[in-house]
């Protein structure tokens, strides 16, 4: 048996918050805070040297920078949600245009949530490479709770989770406000679902309300 798991690939999550920027770049103007290009620019400045750090194993480093493109995306979603509360009353908005704001928010919400849960669980990804399997995290996926016969079996003996799990996770919880197949163990992990929940029944709350008033 291997000591060591395959690197798991970083372009998935790279592509999630380039998918982020290009969703708050399609915003209309009044859910966008300051200049268009400046959430943008911060962005990407923060996420070429996330990207050389983590070529050049510093991975303190890549970890720390990581954690800081997390949370400027984490605050522009939350205050583009705000701004959309205080901006509804106006009815100011074209009901397509609240639509396609509101769907941006939500896929937003379901892409920022998916990057923390993979940045947080297990010591992230650079410490789920450290080990062969995956046998210990926040989450419990059903891998984890099969047998190491029924894993042979399965070809799934070294399975450990890459974003695309936590993707599909975060998915659940803005669908179904709640895990679905993978339940939550570590306290961290409930807050932030808790917070993802919240964020997506406001966003959905909010375009059926203004539904109703339009119709």
């Amino acid at each position: 048996m291997p000591d060591r798991w395959d690197p798991e690939p970083r372009w998935p999550a790279l592509v999630a918050v380039a998918a982020v920027g290009g969703l708050y770049a399609a915003l209309p103007d009044y859910l966008v805070v300051g200049p268009r290009w400046l959430f943008i620019g911060v962005v990407v400045a923060l996420l070429v040297p996330t990207v050389v750090s983590h070529v050049k194993d510093l991975h303190l480093l890549n970890r720390v920078f990581g954690f800081t493109v997390n949370g400027v995306i984490t605050l522009g979603l939350i205050a583009s949600v705000v701004l959309l509360i205080e901006e509804l009353p106006a009815h100011r908005e074209s009901p397509v245009e609240l639509l396609r704001s509101a769907g941006a928010l939500w896929v937003t919400n379901i892409i920022v949530f998916a990057l923390w849960y993979w940045r947080l669980d297990a010591g992230g990804p650079h410490g789920r490479d450290t080990r062969y399997g995956h046998q210990d995290g926040a989450f419990l996926f059903p891998q984890m709770t099969m047998t190491p016969e029924a894993k042979t079996v399965a070809g799934e003996f070294g399975w450990s989770p890459n974003f695309v799990d936590y993707l599909f996770l975060s998915f659940n919880t803005s669908t179904a406000f709640s895990p679905t197949d993978a339940p939550v163990l570590a306290r961290w992990a409930k807050a932030l679902m808790m917070l993802q929940s919240l964020i997506s029944l406001t966003v959905l709350a909010l375009l059926a309300a203004r539904a109703v008033n339009i119709l």
